[in-house]
């Protein structure tokens, strides 16, 4: 039996990849209030509304967290890995995560909040 649940996965990487992705789109949203472009309003508007759904997916992720005692933990890092320390009933549990498939899902759930925004 794995020590952490399986259907407790999917709430720990949220707070491994909502995070990155509220910076993301804070970033996002300043280039394009101070970016050269035309009409910013239409790419704000869309920025701001995917920030709202992933904000609200982060706000009922750490809510079932605390209800069941989870905590997420940011380990060591290097050029190739990033481990995230998932604690659970008195247990650690280390993974490790390719920086590349990190960014690769973030860049995945980007786009699913933009699809969402629209």
């Amino acid at each position: 039996m794995p020590l952490i649940p399986p259907e407790a996965l999917p709430h720990f990487e949220n707070m491994i990849y909502l995070p990155m992705l509220i910076t993301i789109l804070e970033r996002d949203r300043n280039l394009f209030e101070k970016g050269p472009f035309k009409l910013k309003g239409p790419y704000v508007k869309l920025v701001n509304q995917a920030s709202n759904f992933v904000r609200i997916e982060l706000k009922d992720t750490t809510i079932y967290l605390r209800r069941h005692n989870m905590k997420v933990i940011r380990g060591k890092t290097d050029d190739t890995f990033t481990e995230y320390v998932f604690m659970h009933g008195g247990y650690e549990e280390h993974r490790r995560y390719l920086n590349v498939r990190l960014r690769n899902r973030t860049e995945e759930l980007l786009g699913v909040y933009f699809a969402m925004a629209e």
